[in-house]
């Protein structure tokens, strides 16, 4: 009899098929009642699969006393309740490391097409407006320029490898320094953001990052400087961001990212300091094929009782 999994939203077909084809799955996501299913299956569900923005609850797993793993689709895990998966002892996996390469890139993308106008630009030239009005006005690059990389965790020590080669000067901010990184660490993120004239967030979501991109640190970012958040939304107080760039108290911003996904604020619509992306940085084919692989490695070792490829802390 195939072990009985709980899939909490809609992962690529491919992953879902193996995992349909292999176990017992029940689509939480797709059920009338999703508290009756819970119930329905409390005591056969061996697993949970998930991804990182939907996460699962204490309340859920509270209601699955035989869940042994839960397996995410995503780097980021803030929307598991990991206090009560290491109480219990409960495995959490993730998909770290093959996705760095990907927001990296976009993050770099992010920034060159907000300090360069790019999206203003091409609205520019597919009106026909460069005929009838002209160019437009000059923009800043990037070769050259300050850093500052909030989290050098896998992704920012990729980013930092791309942010090189414009020549530019990197510092970090991160809970500890890295003994192995060659840049420089500042261990306040107001700091780091007085001193530099792109500030890359990449760090992850944890109580303590939280909101850390507030307006004291916008405010010390300056009208000069560039904010680009590749990593959860949450860490960067909205409402501050949105006031600063109206204001015109900093440049711009590239955002990947959003504190109530899917919804954006409709404020940032009619800015043209900035540049919107609908969490689409590992987005490639290549990447999420390597992430659903990971999913089903974790799940199968551990129901295999082998070692977890990538477990969470």
């Amino acid at each position: 009899m195939s072990q009985t999994i709980l899939l909490m939203g809609p992962l690529m077909p491919a992953v879902m098929d193996t995992l349909e084809s292999t176990y017992t799955v029940h689509r939480h996501w797709e059920a009338d009642d999703g508290d009756a299913l819970i119930e329905r299956i409390a005591g056969d569900c061996a697993g949970v699969v998930t991804d990182g923005g939907r996460g699962v609850s204490k309340a859920v797993l509270e209601k699955l006393p035989n869940v042994g793993v839960v397996s995410v689709f995503g780097v980021g895990v803030d929307a598991v309740d990991l206090d009560y998966c290491r109480e219990r002892g409960l495995p959490v996996t993730n998909t770290p490391d093959v996705l760095s390469d990907d927001v990296a890139d976009l993050a770099v993308a992010l920034a060159l097409a907000v300090s360069r106008d790019m999206i203003v630009a091409d609205r520019h030239a597919r009106a026909g407006r460069w005929a009838s009005q002209g160019g437009l006005p000059l923009t800043t690059r990037m070769k050259g320029k300050r850093a500052g990389i909030y989290g050098m965790g896998s992704i920012g020590r990729t980013l930092a490898r791309r942010l090189a080669g414009f020549e530019m000067d990197i510092a970090y901010c991160n809970r500890s320094e890295k003994r192995d990184s060659p840049h420089r660490f500042v261990a306040s993120l107001e700091a780091l953001a007085k001193e530099v004239d792109f500030l890359f967030v990449t760090a992850s979501a944890t109580p303590g990052s939280i909101g850390s991109v507030n307006a004291a640190v916008l405010d010390a970012l300056g009208p000069d400087g560039w904010l680009i958040n590749v990593s959860r939304g949450t860490l960067v107080d909205e409402p501050a961001l949105i006031e600063a760039l109206q204001q015109n108290r900093i440049a711009g911003a590239g955002l990947d990212v959003f504190a109530d996904e899917p919804n954006i604020p409709e404020a940032l619509f009619a800015l043209d300091n900035v540049v919107l992306q609908p969490h689409v940085a590992s987005g490639t084919h290549e990447t999420r094929r390597a992430m659903g692989q990971l999913v089903l490695d974790n799940v199968e070792a551990h129901f295999a009782g082998r070692d977890l490829p990538t477990p969470v802390g």
